[in-house]
């Protein structure tokens, strides 16, 4: 590594942090819904890093679209959910196939041109400098290979009805979220990050998560609402002078009565990378 990447280190806090309500949202992406935009570039044998792991099921589901002879590294800055992450992995059958590690995707301790593919979903809104991470990604995939990326944009989610309630959550959830370092608008700003980064090729698209039934609107409500009042974000939001616990009570309020709605519809548009090196 140069001096550059050893002197990049981590500059952002998480805003959602781990608490059981997040770590519910996480559990719930797979290859299928999360990164299909990059399934068809995955071959049996394939070396492939997945930055930000979380709890592992887009991991886990990496290791068997690469399998037999392939291998994937998992990544988190998170301890502990690797540890869950690791757990998962058992669980399928594949801890022959994943190995974890700590890390810090600003300074990532891997060789140049280590992996074929480097994948990273909903990780380049919480980093303090994602033009560098993807600068770090792109220096340990070989030439040749894919670096992907998937983020949301908070500012395009839209649902339905009205609801003053989310309107004041979405606008201090990207108050709290660009004080803590991020950019939760991070979907848009992709492929000019990529470019910056260094890579001439980027093929862009988008596709949305949409909550639409009684049960996905229910379960969707439920965790942001909880999210709301007991995660990280609760805590940094309140000691940070963005809001009040009773300000937080009522939107998560909103949240139970919208997705109680029976017309209650709600989208999550994600945009995509795929950066060829």
């Amino acid at each position: 590594m140069n001096a550059a990447t050893n002197a990049a280190k981590e500059t952002a806090v998480y805003t959602h942090g781990h608490h059981e309500s997040v770590l519910r949202s996480h559990r719930w992406r797979t290859a299928e819904n999360s990164a299909a935009y990059l399934i068809g570039e995955l071959r049996p044998g394939m070396r492939v890093l997945d930055v930000g792991c979380g709890p592992g099921t887009i991991t886990a589901d990496l290791a068997e679209l690469v399998a037999p002879g392939g291998r994937v590294t998992a990544v988190d800055a998170a301890g502990d959910v690797l540890e869950q992450a690791r757990a998962y992995a058992e669980e399928r059958g594949l801890g022959d196939v994943v190995s974890f590690a700590a890390a810090d995707v600003h300074a990532l301790d891997f060789p140049d041109d280590s992996f074929d593919v480097v994948h990273a979903h909903q990780v380049l809104q919480h980093v303090g400098d994602p033009v560098q991470a993807l600068r770090e990604m792109r220096r340990v995939c070989r030439p040749g290979g894919i670096v992907a990326a998937r983020d949301a944009d908070y500012a395009a989610m839209t649902w339905y009805p009205a609801a003053p309630g989310l309107d004041s959550w979405l606008d201090l959830y990207r108050r709290v979220a660009r004080a803590n370092g991020g950019e939760p608008d991070a979907g848009r700003h992709l492929r000019a990050w990529a470019r910056e980064a260094g890579f001439t090729d980027v093929t862009c698209s988008a596709t949305a998560w949409c909550f639409a039934t009684p049960e996905e609107t229910a379960w969707w409500s439920a965790l942001w609402a909880d999210r709301t009042r007991a995660s990280a974000y609760a805590a940094i939001a309140t000691r940070g002078g963005h809001t009040t616990t009773e300000d937080l009570a009522a939107v998560a309020e909103s949240w139970h009565a919208w997705g109680a709605h029976p017309d209650a519809w709600f989208t999550v548009l994600n945009a995509e990378i795929l950066c060829r090196t």
